[in-house]
């Protein structure tokens, strides 16, 4: 009878390349995992460095503590929310929630701005912007059906085209040892990402099974342990021609776990928000903005995943949890809560959209951030390590949007879209300096990513450009309504 019940039980189980499937806990720990290690640092930057501007990390090392904790807890609840959906909020996708490194040109404005004091204040003003302009990206989500036609996938390409772009030198820099790093570039950081690299690709391909589903995880692993061997055998404490000593950005530093605490009680609110006009305006802006990043995330993620283009009830459901998302994190005093353009990456490049599988590396986050340890175990990690995984997943973002554009063929009318769109906004956008003439409210908007003016670019000029015969051909050919 035990024996018939297990049968049953296995013979239930269904594939981690979908979404409402059911697979083992064995299976999915490790899937959910990799979305994890994938996200865990940049989820964290844009704090550490806003938190950094505003004096906390020195002046207020207990609540900074506390911040990097809710963090990662506001990650893992919103998470589950897009995943399973409340209602209308969350779009049932597999998109992992994170901290937003989007709002990082404005949110730094606003911690420099001296008329607020600086301080808890000027970050408190972040977070009253930052509750004001979720609540608004969540009420655009439910327009998003009806705006669903200014977006179809010589648009959405354009856009995932241009986070995938935006996000390859984010992973060159981690694959050198991270940006700021003393020892950037030196050969032991950059033959530790390329170890890691090798083994994805090695277990990706020449393998099956769980190795080759979970070889972003394995990778980082082998990474982990290089690492740590690197330490023992090799000279670590550093010193730069200036005779200062620091030390390698490839160490494993294994006393930071011993040192963390195992449990701790998040807290609600622990800096009071302050409602600053200007602080509002500006960083409302960037809400509107990240609507449309994360449309395109959806639409790569889907297209990347699941070979299909993203509905338009999940793209209403994925806006609002973004905007609900960000309400929450405020509550916690965290910054913004988006979908992760890094995990896209992941999603597009191992096809596993699994919901149990994202639901345990969620689950994993709000532990995290109930505990202290958990979280040290992840925050050890050498940018080199990530980096390693990272150049190939955020290439895969890029070959998503490629897969959209070409979906209805590369028509004329797609490359004068895609050629002013990638080449003018992408490149004025993602060239320093290119914007410098201009207000510094457009700079903050349209400068850094290049993704925004590429967005923007693409969805006029598809509604001024008129679709031609070949284009109306071709959709009807791929839609299934040819005559």
């Amino acid at each position: 009878m035990k024996k018939n019940d297990t049968a049953n039980k296995t013979a239930v189980y269904t594939s981690p390349y979908e979404f409402h499937g059911r697979i083992p806990l064995r299976q999915a720990i490790p899937l959910g995992m990799q979305h994890v290690l994938a996200m865990f640092v940049g989820n964290l930057t844009p704090l550490m460095i806003i938190c950094g501007i505003c004096g906390i990390t020195s002046g207020h090392p207990d609540i900074y503590v506390t911040l990097l904790q809710n963090a990662m807890l506001a990650a893992g609840i919103i998470t589950l929310i897009q995943l399973w959906s409340i209602g209308p909020v969350g779009g049932q996708v597999p998109v992992i929630m994170g901290t937003s490194s989007g709002f990082l040109g404005v949110m730094r404005g606003v911690a420099a701005n001296a008329a607020l004091g600086g301080g808890l204040v000027s970050y408190g003003a972040i977070i009253g912007a930052g509750m004001v302009g979720g609540l608004c990206e969540a009420v655009l989500g439910f327009f998003i059906k009806p705006l669903r036609k200014f977006f179809p996938p010589v648009v959405t390409g354009s856009v995932v085209l241009a986070i995938g772009l935006s996000l390859i030198s984010v992973g060159v820099n981690s694959f050198a040892g991270g940006s700021g790093a003393k020892d950037f570039g030196t050969l032991p950081n950059l033959l530790l990402g390329l170890l890691v690299l090798v083994v994805i690709v090695a277990l990706k391909h020449f393998t099956k099974g769980i190795t080759s589903t979970s070889c972003i995880l394995c990778g980082i692993i082998v990474g982990y342990i290089a690492a740590s061997l690197m330490g023992l055998v090799m000279p670590h404490e550093l010193v730069d021609a200036e005779g200062t000593a620091y030390t390698a950005s490839w160490y494993v530093n294994w006393s930071k776990i011993g040192a963390a605490s195992w449990f701790s009680v998040p807290k609600i609110l622990p800096v009071k928000p302050v409602f600053d006009i200007h602080a509002i305006l500006s960083i409302l802006i960037m809400f509107l903005v990240t609507a449309v990043e994360t449309i395109g995330d959806i639409s790569g993620c889907i297209e990347g995943g699941m070979g299909r283009e993203a509905t338009a009830k999940e793209l209403s459901g994925g806006v609002i949890c973004d905007g609900v998302g960000s309400f929450i994190s405020s509550l916690f005093s965290s910054l913004p809560t988006t979908s992760f353009s890094q995990n896209v990456g992941l999603v597009t490049m191992t096809k596993v959209v699994n919901r149990m599988a994202l639901t345990c590396g969620a689950v994993f986050l709000v532990l995290a951030g109930l505990s202290p340890k958990l979280a040290a175990v992840i925050s050890i990690m050498p940018q080199s390590v990530l980096g390693g995984a990272a150049v190939m997943m955020f290439a895969s973002i890029a070959v998503s949007g490629i897969k959209l554009l070409t979906k209805y063929g590369i028509t004329n009318r797609v490359v004068t879209i895609v050629s002013i769109a990638m080449g003018l906004g992408y490149g004025l956008g993602a060239t320093v300096g290119a914007l410098s003439g201009l207000p510094e409210a457009v700079q903050l908007v349209f400068g850094g990513s290049g993704i925004v003016p590429a967005a923007i670019l693409a969805i006029v000029l598809n509604i001024v450009i008129p679709k031609e015969q070949e284009d109306l051909d071709n959709e009807a050919r791929v839609n299934g309504t040819a005559a």
